[in-house]
């Protein structure tokens, strides 16, 4: 099993990156604030930052180490990265069944009957600790029961985009009974994002940005084009397979995290801010806060339903990008998605 390294979050503004010896080191005012040794580094991540020096790019696309650049509000501007790693023929089989309109709908229906179990998982948690807000979820929790029964008979990507459309409208319909603050809650009036407007859109736009980032590695360090997916259509500058594989952990893995950033008061409505467009997101000293959260919940095990092992939540790209490439190599016979449970 491939061993989980640490991921650098650089968030100073004025913070400059460099090498020093086999360390990637962080300089603020000409002074080295932080030494990591590249061999922990699976990633970099710079937000609105001042610069990195070539020699650290050069060694960290020899090395493998992703290197990824976001503005302070959280949106991917960059990625930077070595020589394309993988099999020539692995790219081929995923190219060929991105273009094969049945065999790519069958992996897409694959990462929505993941969407839809886990979705309901995280609901139905929710109303057996909390059966005070039964009512408010019950209908979305009938959606995607319905989803999941008519999954078997969509027989388009246009007929499975109106099914999820129709049951990520009812989820987040319910989303604010997730949610204990009553300030935060009433201002979470449905999903929004580019940009979002509350701190809860905040929340979840900048961890599904950051966890597509480690799925688009992850695809490829085992030789997959993150470009290419099967559900979502190929577009310029879109990690599209990404994407797909995200849509299997958006509930169990970051709603869930997102919802308990608020619940055990660890963020509240003072840690974000508005821009003059009414954009909303997280403060500099909240974003530092939030990223360690982050880290030390990537460090913590959850037993795979198709492997029957424990594995660390930060490995689970990786987990799935491989069993994607078997499958598309012809190993498998079928793609197994991760279901949370």
């Amino acid at each position: 099993m491939k061993k989980l390294l640490n991921t650098l979050y650089v968030t100073n503004k004025d913070a400059y990156v460099c090498k020093k010896d086999d360390n990637a080191c962080v300089r603020v005012d000409g002074k080295d604030v932080l030494r990591v040794p590249l061999h922990l580094l699976e990633g970099i991540v710079l937000f609105n930052y001042a610069g990195a020096s070539a020699p650290l790019l050069y060694a960290c696309a020899a090395r493998g180490i992703s290197v990824s650049v976001l503005d302070e509000k959280g949106r991917f501007a960059a990625r930077v990265e070595g020589p394309v790693s993988g099999n020539v023929l692995l790219r081929k089989a995923q190219y060929e069944v991105a273009a094969d309109p049945t065999r790519s709908l069958v992996l897409a229906k694959r990462f929505m009957a993941a969407k839809f179990y886990n979705s309901r998982a995280v609901l139905l948690r929710h109303k057996r600790e909390h059966p005070e807000n039964g009512d408010s979820l019950s209908n979305a929790i009938d959606m995607f029961s319905n989803g999941l029964d008519t999954l078997g008979s969509v027989a388009s990507r246009e007929e499975l985009l109106g099914v999820e459309g129709d049951a990520a409208h009812g989820y987040f319909d319910s989303f604010p009974s997730l949610i204990r603050d009553k300030e935060v809650r009433a201002e979470f009036v449905g999903r929004n994002r580019r940009p979002p407007k509350d701190p809860v859109n905040a929340s979840l736009s900048f961890f599904y940005t950051l966890t597509s980032r480690e799925i688009a590695t992850a695809c490829e360090s085992v030789g997959l084009d993150p470009q290419m997916g099967f559900y979502h259509q190929p577009r310029p500058g879109r990690a599209s397979l990404a994407l797909d594989v995200l849509e299997e952990f958006r509930a169990p893995l970051i709603d869930r995290f997102v919802v308990a950033l608020f619940n055990r008061g660890q963020r509240n409505k003072t840690d974000f801010e508005f821009d003059a467009g009414g954009g909303c997101f997280f403060s500099d000293a909240a974003l530092k806060r939030v990223l360690d959260a982050w880290q030390k919940r990537k460090q913590e095990e959850i037993k795979h339903p198709f492997l029957d092992e424990k594995v660390k939540i930060g490995l689970l790209p990786f987990v799935q990008a491989q069993l994607l490439s078997r499958y598309l190599r012809g190993d498998m016979n079928d793609y197994p998605a991760f279901c949370w449970r």
